[in-house]
């Protein structure tokens, strides 16, 4: 600015006189600056604040643009990377080859190679990505490329297209102009997308046909070899009813002249030949024969051709798929001579077979009358018998222990072991009576093997250790199917019989769990004399015994006959495996229950004569005898019986008394046709349910069930006064009775 002040041409007077001005004029300048109060250095201090703000900004400007700058070259590198991925994709695919396309979950093309579409030359153009699926479809089924179906189409075509898309992943050929095949594979991709490969398989289809014509030639040689050789003769026919094929045994059978039997021959021709020297059986006309060769349906025919004095023929013609047919002719004269002979002799065997079938009816209704008639007469017989050998046991019980003399006492029990005897005997023959009718009712339901195997160990110990030998029983928790009383009689059974018979060592009980958890194999093993081989299926027979006693005490020989027949109705497999002198096992096989059966009541302790005292017990029973002894036991334990013989005679007492007793115990078979039910409901009907026991000989199922449904306990013949005992000791406490009811009994 100095410069342009100074004119180059002043003299250097005037030059020095403005620079002294100018001076001057800064100086006043100066001093005016320097008199404002400070304010020019607070300008300049907000001014270099302001410049490190502005550079503290630029730097920060600075590193934004770096980490720009880094992004961007990363991105551009991504991008690189991304087109490289997409060209080796591409390159990948464009070396595949077969033709590759992909679709995305909307159908809409994304990518193809060059081989895509290749047979299609005429929609090659349109295949770019974008198009979608159903275009392409259309492309396709319109291109005259297509080979489409006789009666098929192009709209048909690409609807069941479409529904080929459908399906997540399929595969089929396509048939292409000029004898080309191609196939197509269709899969779909994870995300939606859909992948089709297009491979072409003209040449492996073309070779399929190439040798499946040699198979065809193969098989037809076979075939004529095979025709050469069979008994039969065969015709072939095509759909025109023309002669296409034939065997040399044709020609034999029916003596058809060589001129006749030429390739092409009509059938016609042949169907006169038969009307010359054959007579068709009967139903078969040479019409009707004529109308199946040409009627559009042909359904499988049979007939047969007779040659007076010579052959007989038997024809079967039946339709091939292509619409031909082909007729057999079998030579059967020496079967038709044979089943002569064998009718001749059909008509005496029938004759004798009728004759010996009607006595074999007459012994079987025999034998079944006999059956019917042995079961009955055990069933009653045993019914019988358990009445006096029930008040027998109940007289010998109702004796006080200490009025009798030891030798008495002695005697008295072994008089008590030959009825329990007589009591197993009669049981077994009622078990194998009921086994043998048929008419047994199980309840299979969960078992406890443990409660179960604990009650036979207790049970059979005393009579283990009476023989000196060692019962041992290996407690299971298993869970079981079965009918628990069955199958303790099984157990019991089989403990009992190897104790019998094992004279030292031991016996051992034993449950063993099946390989995969199947079931669980029950085991009696014993160091018994064994069984030899020959006998091993004739101990299961009834009154059968190895070296028996003469003992009655011994048995009859039933236990093992009532375990078969008993596992057999429950479905448990039973074996057994013996070693003479080394002992046997008998081993029976149960199912697995799933769930626990429920948990029984504990054990009441054994009762005392001062629960019973006072009870006041109705009893009905018609056998006298039984009756007394019911009435000297109960009698003996302190209660008031009130007896009676009929249902009339205890609603007769009960009015008489006015009282009402605290229990009852009543017979089932009543006089006069009423049972004890029918009596326990009356009473019930008057005076409200009264705690009672229906004593009853009869093991019928049908019993216990209408008695559990009225709420009556059963308890069977001959009565275990301990049952009973423990039925009166468990009544609700005796109410005080009136003065003339506890010395007040029946006739």
């Amino acid at each position: 600015m100095i410069e342009s002040l100074m004119n180059p041409a002043d003299p250097p007077e005037r030059r020095q006189e403005k620079l002294l001005e100018i001076i001057r004029v800064l100086m006043r300048r100066v001093e005016q600056i320097t008199d404002d109060g400070g304010a020019a250095y607070a300008q300049f201090q907000r001014a270099a604040l302001l410049e490190d703000q502005v550079r503290e900004r630029t730097r920060d400007l600075i590193s934004t643009l770096d980490l720009l700058n880094a992004s961007n070259a990363a991105l551009e590198e991504a991008h690189r990377e991304t087109e490289r991925a997409r060209q080796n994709l591409a390159n990948a695919i464009e070396t595949v080859q077969e033709g590759f396309a992909l679709f995305d979950p909307g159908d809409v093309l994304v990518m193809c190679n060059s081989r895509f579409g290749m047979h299609m030359a005429d929609i090659r153009h349109a295949l770019r990505p974008g198009l979608r699926f159903a275009a392409y479809v259309g492309l396709v089924s319109r291109s005259p490329r297509l080979a489409l179906p006789a009666g098929e189409t192009p709209e048909a075509w690409a609807v069941a297209r479409m529904r080929r898309h459908a399906e997540r992943h399929v595969i089929f050929n396509v048939a292409l102009t000029g004898d080309h095949w191609m196939q197509v594979s269709e899969h779909r991709t994870a995300d939606g997308g859909t992948v089709i490969l297009q491979t072409d398989v003209t040449d492996l289809i073309r070779m399929e046909r190439r040798e499946m014509g040699r198979i065809l030639d193969d098989q037809e040689r076979l075939l004529r070899a095979t025709l050469d050789h069979i008994s039969q003769g065969v015709a072939i026919f095509d759909k025109a009813a023309r002669l296409v094929g034939w065997n040399q045994r044709l020609g034999a059978l029916l003596a058809i002249p060589a001129a006749l039997l030429r390739l092409g021959a009509g059938f016609e021709a042949i169907l006169q030949h038969f009307g010359t020297g054959f007579r068709m059986g009967e139903g078969m006309t040479a019409a009707r024969l004529r109308d199946w060769a040409g009627d559009t349906a042909r359904p499988a025919l049979s007939f047969e051709l007779v040659q007076p004095g010579g052959p007989i023929l038997a024809v079967h013609a039946q339709e091939m798929p292509d619409r031909g047919f082909v007729m057999s002719f079998t030579d059967i004269t020496a079967e038709r001579v044979a089943l002569a002979g064998l009718s001749a002799a059909k008509d005496t065997l029938e004759a004798r077979v009728v004759e010996r079938t009607l006595d074999l009816e007459d012994a079987l209704g025999r034998a079944e009358r006999a059956n019917a008639s042995r079961t009955r007469f055990v069933a009653a017989a045993s019914h019988d018998l358990l009445q006096p050998l029930s008040a027998a046991k109940l007289f010998l019980s109702s004796i006080p222990d200490e009025t009798v003399a030891p030798d008495v006492a002695q005697t008295l029990g072994k008089a008590q072991n030959a009825l329990m005897s007589v009591e197993a005997i009669l049981a077994a023959l009622l078990d194998i009576s009921k086994l043998e009718s048929g008419k047994v009712a199980v309840t299979v339901a969960p078992v406890r093997l443990d409660r179960l195997m604990a009650q036979l160990a207790e049970e059979f110990a005393p009579m283990a250790a009476a023989k000196g030998l060692r019962l041992r029983v290996r407690l299971s928790d298993a869970l079981v199917m079965s009918d628990a009383g069955y199958l303790r009689r099984i157990l019991q059974n089989l403990i009992g019989n190897a104790i019998r018979y094992t004279e030292r060592g031991g016996v051992l009980v034993t449950a063993r769990m099946r390989r995969g958890g199947r079931g669980l194999r029950l085991e009696v093993w014993d160091s018994g004399p064994g069984i030899p081989e020959e006998e091993q299926d004739n101990i299961f027979k009834e009154f059968h015994r190895i070296a028996a006693r003469a003992s009655a005490s011994e048995g009859l020989g039933l236990g093992l006959a009532i375990v078969e027949r008993a596992c057999a109705l429950l479905g448990h497999p039973l074996a057994l495996w013996s070693r003479m002198g080394r002992g046997t096992v008998f081993m029976l096989e149960v199912p697995l229950a799933e769930a626990a059966p429920e948990a029984a009541p504990p054990l009441a302790p054994p009762p005392r004569p001062a629960e019973i005292a006072g009870r006041i017990v109705l009893l009905v029973e018609n056998d006298a005898d039984l009756r007394r002894a019911l009435v000297l036991v109960m009698e003996r334990w302190g209660a008031e019986v009130i007896e009676a013989a009929s249902a009339a005679e205890a609603m007769a007492l009960i009015a008489d008394l006015g009282i009402l007793p605290d229990a009852l115990v009543v017979d089932h078979q009543l006089d006069a046709g009423e049972t004890g039910l029918d009596l326990i409901g009356r009473l019930a009907a008057r005076a409200g349910p009264l705690p009672a026991r229906l004593i009853t000989a009869s093991r019928d199922p049908a019993l216990r069930q209408s008695a559990a449904e009225a709420g009556v306990v059963v308890m069977e013949k001959p009565v275990a006064p301990a049952a009973l005992r423990a039925f009166l000791a468990g009544l609700p406490p005796a109410a005080p009775a009136p003065p003339a009811a506890h010395t007040t009994k029946g006739p």
